[in-house]
Order: C-alpha cells, then structure tokens, then sequence
C-alpha cells in the first residue's frame, strides 16, 4: 500500500467497565477489503484498500468525501483479548469491541456478511454463530414460547 495515498482515519476510543472501544468512519468501502488486527506488540492496525471509484457512471459536481485507502495504527491503553473481539461494519462507520483482559491476545479479523439488513457486516474470531433466516429465527421463537399464551398490545398500550 502506498503511504502517499493513505487517507488518515478519525477515531473515536472509549472504556467502559469490561471492554475498549473504537469506531472510525471509512465510508465508500467494501466491508471484504477492511483487515482489522490486534497486533501482539499492543497495537491495533486498522487497514483497508479501495476497490475503485465509479469513474463516469455520474456526472460529479461536488465531491467532499475523503475516500480512499485508509491505515491507523492506535497503541491499546489496556490488554484486550482478540480472540473474543467484535468488528462491526455498518453504514460506513467501522466498531471494534475489544473485550478486557489481564494478557493481551492477538488475533487478525476480517469482516464477514452477517445478514441483509443495510450492509451490515460482523467479524470475530472466537465465536461460531451458526446463522439464520428471519423465517427461520421466527419459527425457532414460536416453538421456543408455543406454550405461553400471547397477549396482544398495541404502541403505546401500557403493561398490564
């Protein structure tokens, strides 16, 4: 990746009691080209490459986006487990959710389809989710409640 083409990535880092947090916007990317990765010196590297511009298929007028090939690389103020980490890429904005930890555990993610819902996609490496449909998820909670019988509410009704 040329250096002289890396557009710098804003971030936004946070702690809470159990888990380090940052999210950084990198619009105009395909969430497969996103490598996130907790290095084992302590480092978070957050690294992508654009595919291409769509050059022609409009006449542009104003662009003030910063797209482009994108690269940060953050020291961790705390030991985060990798394995157990969470990468979100919605909308344009990436989340890493990095667990707490006494020992510090590296690991390298990328980003996978999670489901259709406006192109969001998830990446861990610990977890084995097995994934389903909406269908299938409904039919699943039917048979998991079947024999509790349902109270219909509409908005705005209160609990009785």
């Amino acid at each position: 990746m040329d250096e002289n083409n890396l557009t710098p990535i804003p971030v936004k880092m946070y702690r809470s009691e159990k888990r380090l947090t940052v999210a950084a916007p990198m619009p105009g990317l395909h969430p497969d080209d996103i490598l996130v990765e907790i290095g084992d010196d302590g480092m978070l590297y957050i690294q992508s490459e654009l595919r291409g511009e769509q050059k022609g298929v409009n006449e542009e007028l104003l662009n003030e986006w910063q797209v482009g090939n994108y690269y940060r690389e953050l020291a961790l103020p705390d030991p985060v487990d990798g394995e157990l980490t969470n990468v979100t890429y919605e909308n344009g904005v990436l989340v890493i959710a990095m667990p707490l930890s006494d020992t510090l555990r590296a690991a390298q993610l990328f980003l996978d389809e999670a489901g259709r819902a406006r192109g969001q996609r998830i990446a861990h490496k610990s977890h084995n989710i097995q994934r389903t449909s909406t269908e299938e998820h409904q039919a699943e909670q039917a048979a998991q409640y079947q024999d509790e019988p349902m109270q219909e509410r509409r908005v705005g009704d209160q609990p009785a």
